[in-house]
């Protein structure tokens, strides 16, 4: 697989995943890549920060590449955990309100689940899943 950093004519940037290279050009003929915000069709490659190819299915990576990962992981983590409100399970209902403009629109985090999250994408509405690590439990609290 080979994941291309991609933009439209309107400047928007996303990802796409290819099996290959010819993949990538035969779907753009075809006009099969739309932009995901504007569903533009012109679309083009752009510098990407990596690709992924083999049959192997590894990556080699360099021992620094995956503190690397961890610490950006965390960043991520710490960065939502602290400008996001948590919602928890009423994350799907949360979204809708906002989406349909009863609650002004805010970060929010929480939790749904896959029925909920189908129900949001037939709405429109775009999330992205982060996987979050349990917090530790306090062994003093129990």
């Amino acid at each position: 697989m080979i994941a291309y950093d991609l933009q439209c004519s309107n400047g928007h940037q996303f990802e796409g995943w290819f099996e290959d290279s010819q993949s990538f050009d035969r779907q753009k003929k075809q006009g099969m890549i739309a932009c995901p915000v504007c569903e533009d069709t012109g679309v083009f490659k752009v510098p990407s920060m990596f690709a992924i190819k083999g049959s192997s299915g590894t990556l080699p990576l360099n021992p620094g590449d995956t503190a690397d990962m961890e610490a950006l992981g965390k960043k991520i983590v710490d960065y939502v955990q602290d400008n996001f409100d948590n919602v928890g399970a009423d994350f799907a209902e949360e979204a809708l309100k906002m989406h349909y403009g009863v609650t002004e629109p805010r970060s929010i985090r929480g939790v749904s689940t896959p029925k909920e999250e189908e129900t949001l994408k037939a709405e429109g509405i775009r999330f992205f899943k982060i996987p979050v690590p349990s917090e530790p439990s306090d062994p003093e609290a129990s």
